[in-house]
């Protein structure tokens, strides 16, 4: 009996002290957390990355748009502003770009409306150049709650940029439908009181009149 007993007590005390695969199950712990967090940590630098992309395609429309010296501005020279998103955006694809420059006029009592609206969209990964779309900013729009109220100073002129782009995350399963990232700009016209639009180039002798009702 007292060998039995002996024999059982060193087993015991044999199992408690192998440890043979204790490092196996703390890996197996550990890894989906380490994982997680990885994959999170790119994720997050990504969308980090691609936000302030967004943010400078909508800067960069706004500005060359308010630097033509052609006046009035028109389709090509539009067209060849929204392709600026397409290199600004790289690495990333671009075919989720989505963007509208728009000119507002700020009145005598502080309204805002909008002058001219173009827009154009990214369609492919392979695009070389942005499509010119229908504006949702139609003429006429009142858009006085959008503006910044230090920038509605009586009777100038805005140039105004809006883009947005659908970033879905690598793993999908985190973010099915993914978030759209959105900004805005605004910039003053730089070689004119205004900017006119006109879908071709017209030949013009002088400078069309900038409007102040």
């Amino acid at each position: 009996m007292s060998r039995i007993w002996l024999l059982a007590r060193y087993s015991v005390f044999s199992l408690l002290r192998d440890r043979k695969a204790v490092a196996a199950t703390e890996f197996a712990v550990i890894v989906p957390l380490m994982l997680v967090t990885f994959f999170g940590t790119v994720e997050i630098s990504s969308g980090v990355a691609v936000d302030r992309k967004v943010t400078l395609i909508a800067r960069t429309l706004s500005d060359l748009t308010s630097q033509s010296s052609t006046q009035p501005v028109y389709d090509p020279y539009l067209q060849n502003v929204f392709t600026a998103g397409i290199s600004i955006v790289y690495p990333y694809a671009p075919s989720p770009i989505q963007a509208t420059i728009s000119q507002i006029y700020v009145d005598s009592n502080q309204n805002a409306t909008i002058q001219w609206s173009r827009a154009a969209i990214v369609t492919s990964d392979t695009a070389s150049q942005a499509t010119l779309t229908v504006s949702s900013r139609n003429p006429g729009d009142i858009v006085t709650t959008i503006v910044p109220t230090a920038l509605l100073t009586k009777q100038t002129f805005l140039i105004f940029s809006e883009v947005s782009y659908l970033y879905t995350p690598s793993v999908g399963y985190v973010m099915v439908n993914g978030v759209t990232l959105h900004d805005v700009a605004y910039t003053r016209p730089r070689q004119f009181s205004c900017l006119s639009y006109n879908a071709t180039l017209p030949v013009i002798t002088t400078p069309p009149t900038c409007p102040m009702p």
